[in-house]
């Protein structure tokens, strides 16, 4: 059986580095620790360690360590005897004993308490495990470690083992946030919106207009190859499909009704409306709402010239969405003013 490692999408000098940085470390039969941000494939460079590895035939395990409370991380890391705790009625082998012979992956584990920290030491530097439970068992596995915290700083601060970090850090992987590798935003970008047009079933993708693309490459993507995905898949999703893709809804709450005093709210994504004065006007609930409506569209096409793209997109709207809300007000731009 044939096995391919994860593909992985790239030519920036960095990205390629760091490829060629995974090639040489995944033979050797040591730890290694991957850091990143978020978003920035921390898991699909594990897999990738894995799969160019000697153990590419044998388990790929894999344990977020932030999803689940110290009691419920230590039984399913290193397993349980039966009666160890209520309910424990049956023996239970844990995730490091199921990836005997192949690797462990463990996301997230600045999370890992202190005593979980201290039976992964003793997995790493003895290989023996000990169960929930008193029974001992001796396994071989490749444990390859993944964060966005600075372990460092933390183990300086007594937060995490400077011991087990030790033995983690044989080799470290530091993945570059897609900020710096700009040229690749545009091919990741046209990979992610060919896949949703062939999950809408449609024929074809007619691609991105040159300002989608500066768009694209201008955001600086906190959320990284994560964020842009959910963005592309998104736009493509809310798009004319006959039409190229002209408009990249890069933050999904941005609103003209959003509320200007949400908690999550960000400064540089405040709708232009957020402070101005609510205007007062006659009539009952339903009209003082439409009447509101109107004069926001109305003041927003006279802001941005009365160019419909620029005055949807200003307004967290899809194009065909503000054309909807025009025609129901009335306010379609004479044919002299239209862009």
């Amino acid at each position: 059986m044939t096995v391919t490692p994860p593909s992985l999408l790239g030519e920036s000098p960095a990205f390629l580095a760091t490829l060629t940085h995974v090639s040489r470390v995944a033979p050797l039969e040591r730890p290694v620790l991957v850091i990143g941000e978020r978003g920035t494939g921390k898991e699909l460079i594990a897999a990738r360690l894995h799969y160019l590895s000697q153990r590419w035939d044998r388990p790929f395990i894999k344990v977020n360590c932030a999803a689940l409370p110290e009691s419920l991380l230590d039984s399913e890391l290193f397993g349980h005897e039966a009666g160890a705790f209520t309910g424990a009625t049956r023996r239970q082998i844990g995730r490091i004993e199921q990836a005997d012979g192949g690797t462990l992956f463990l996301d997230e584990i600045a999370t890992a308490s202190p005593a979980v920290q201290e039976k992964l030491l003793r997995a790493v530097e003895y290989g023996e495990i000990e169960r929930v439970g008193g029974r001992t068992a001796t396994v071989d596995v490749r444990v390859v470690g993944a964060t966005n915290a600075d372990l460092p700083a933390l183990a300086a601060a007594g937060r995490f083992r400077a011991d087990l970090l030790d033995r983690l850090a044989f080799d470290v992987v530091t993945l570059p946030p897609l900020r710096a590798r700009p040229d690749d935003i545009p091919p990741l970008a046209e990979h992610f919106a060919l896949g949703m047009v062939r999950e809408l079933q449609r024929p074809l993708f007619p691609g991105f207009t040159d300002a989608a693309l500066d768009r694209l490459r201008g955001h600086d993507w906190p959320g990284n190859v994560r964020e842009l995905r959910n963005a592309v898949e998104r736009s493509v999703a809310a798009a004319d499909p006959d039409e190229p893709l002209d408009h990249i809804v890069l933050d999904p709450f941005e609103s003209p009704w959003r509320p200007a005093t949400a908690p999550t709210a960000r400064p540089e994504a405040a709708s232009p409306q957020a402070n101005a004065p609510v205007p007062s006007f006659d009539g009952g609930i339903l009209d003082q709402v439409r009447a509101f409506e109107a004069s926001i569209l109305r003041e927003a096409l006279e802001r941005n010239r009365f160019n419909q793209r620029q005055t949807a997109e200003s307004l967290g709207l899809g194009y065909h969405q503000l054309r909807g809300m025009l025609k129901k007000h009335g306010l379609i731009p004479p044919a002299h003013l239209r862009p």
